[in-house]
C-alpha cells in the first residue's frame, strides 16, 4: 500500500477493517520478537491480548523508540499491522531500516484530545498498537484500553508509565562505542534492557543487547563481538504526503513505499 492520509473517524474505521483481515499471522497467539528479546518476555513473544509497557527512562532519550522498533520488527516481518500513536519522532526511516514493513505500519503522530478514540479504533483491527501515554490519561480509560486489547487479540504496547502492564520493558544502561580520542563516531552502544511485570513475568530480568542508536535500530547479537558489523537493509524510498486541506483536521498518516 502507498503513503497515504486518512483523515477522521469514518476514514479511520475504513482503514482498521481491511487492515487485519489479510494477516497471514491473524491466527498466531504469540507474535513473534527477535532472538535477543524473547528471554525478556513470559511467553517468549507478543501474546495477544497482553499488555507490554515500555518504560521512558531519564534522560527522556534513553533508548525507548529503539526498544520499540526492534520489539515491532519480526512481528511485522510475519505479516502483522502494526500502528504507532503520538510519538512524532517515529521515523519511518528508521523503521524500514529495522526491518518493519511500512506498507502495514500506520503512524498518528498528534492524535490530540481524540486519543483514547483513535486508540480504541485502531486495536479492534490492528495487531500490534504502540501509544505514547498522555499525562492526564485516567486509570479508568487505561484500563478499558486494556480490557479492549483483550478482547480483540490486539497486543498494547504503552510508551511511558502504565500501571497493571503484563510486563514493563526499560531500557536502564546504555554505553556507546565508537569514539576513540580524539576521533570516530558514534556507531552502537550495548544497552542494559530490564523486565518486569506480574503472573509470569514476577521475577525481573534483565539482558545485554546491541542497538546501534536511535536513528539505526537494528539489535545486533552479542556473538557479532565488539568489532562486528550490522548488516543494515537500506531504506526505501518513501512518498510524501500532503498536509490536509483543512487545518484543523487531524490525519492519520500511513508510512509506506512509493
Amino acid at each position: 500500500m502507498a503513503g497515504r492520509m486518512v483523515v477522521g473517524s469514518a476514514a479511520l474505521a475504513e482503514l482498521v477493517r481491511p487492515a487485519s483481515a489479510p494477516d497471514p499471522a491473524g491466527g498466531h497467539r504469540v507474535l513473534p520478537v527477535r532472538p535477543e528479546l524473547t528471554g525478556l518476555l513470559p511467553h517468549r513473544g507478543l501474546r495477544r491480548g497482553s499488555t507490554i509497557a515500555v518504560g521512558v527512562g531519564q534522560p527522556r532519550r534513553s533508548g525507548g523508540t529503539s526498544l520499540i522498533l526492534a520489539l515491532l520488527a519480526e512481528a511485522s516481518r510475519a505479516g502483522s499491522w502494526c500502528a504507532v500513536v503520538g510519538v512524532p519522532t517515529f521515523g519511518a526511516g528508521a523503521a524500514a531500516e529495522a526491518g518493519i514493513a511500512l506498507d502495514r505500519l500506520a503512524l498518528v503522530p498528534h492524535p490530540g484530545p481524540e486519543w483514547p478514540t483513535v486508540v480504541a479504533a485502531l486495536i479492534d483491527g490492528v495487531d500490534v498498537v504502540v501509544t505514547a501515554v498522555p499525562t492526564t490519561v485516567s486509570a479508568s480509560v487505561a484500563d478499558r484500553l486494556a480490557a479492549r486489547a483483550r478482547q480483540r487479540g490486539s497486543v498494547l504496547v504503552p510508551y511511558g508509565r502504565w500501571d497493571g502492564a503484563d510486563v514493563t520493558l526499560q531500557v536502564v544502561r546504555g554505553v556507546w562505542e565508537g569514539l576513540g580520542p580524539g576521533r570516530g563516531r558514534l556507531r552502537r552502544r550495548e544497552v542494559t534492557v530490564s523486565a518486569r511485570g506480574r503472573g509470569a513475568a514476577a521475577r525481573p530480568k534483565e539482558i545485554k543487547v546491541w542497538l546501534p542508536g536511535d536513528e539505526l535500530t537494528r539489535v545486533i547479537p552479542r556473538a557479532a563481538g565488539v568489532g562486528g558489523a550490522a548488516r543494515v537493509t537500506a531504506p526505501r524510498r518513501l512518498r510524501v504526503v500532503a498536509a490536509a486541506a483543512d487545518p484543523a483536521a487531524r490525519p492519520l498518516t500511513l508510512a509506506g513505499p512509493a
